[in-house]
């Protein structure tokens, strides 16, 4: 490890006890956010799916298949474009870091 020159200072940061101080850049917290979305899609889109399983149903012989089917088309639809959207923000994100990877 080599001492800094006179050049180069490192800006002291004091910390007094008891507090935390964090300091996040809003692009990496906007990134962070935007990957735990994309974690978080999958499970969200589990729950939607298992819904009209849930839909009450009047007698035995009333059948809600074509509302059923059409909720589930209608959710692949808003799921489908969801993830591209997270994956254009979270594409240019790497892009703006200029590695081509997405960062932990």
């Amino acid at each position: 490890m080599t001492r800094p020159d006179a050049d180069q200072t490192t800006p002291e940061v004091i910390v007094r006890p008891g507090k935390r101080v964090e300091f996040l850049d809003r692009a990496s917290y906007r990134q962070r956010r935007m990957r735990d979305a994309a974690r978080i899609l999958p499970v969200f889109a589990a729950i939607m799916m298992v819904l009209p399983l849930m839909w009450p149903r009047g007698s035995e012989g009333q059948s809600l298949t074509s509302n059923g089917m059409l909720y589930l088309f209608g959710l692949w639809f808003v799921l489908v474009v969801l993830a591209f959207a997270v994956s254009r923000v979270l594409r240019t994100g790497a892009a703006e870091d200029g590695t081509g990877q997405v960062r932990e």
